[in-house]
């Protein structure tokens, strides 16, 4: 029985070493595609600095809610497609 709980928890500690390092590479690959964006918003004229006037910030904000609603639906399509079996 020990030798059991013993290879249980040696998965364990693998299971959470490979999650962390899947956790890290993706925190590199967001702070890649964070340039990515802010370069592809600052090619199509949207400023990402903190607006001086109002009808900036509105467009900032706008801006804000539409990228997140598409990051939310990629990341439900692909949370799907990468539980397909």
């Amino acid at each position: 029985m020990a030798e059991e709980e013993r290879k249980l928890s040696v998965e364990e500690i693998r299971r959470t070493i490979a999650t962390s390092l899947a956790g890290a590479f993706a925190f590199v690959i967001a702070l890649l595609w964070t340039q990515v964006v802010l370069g592809g918003l600052g090619a199509a004229g949207i400023s990402t600095t903190s607006p001086k006037d109002w009808g900036a910030w509105g467009i900032f904000a706008v801006a804000a809610a539409v990228i997140t609603v598409v990051m939310v639906i990629m990341i439900i399509l692909f949370s799907r497609w990468g539980s397909k079996k």
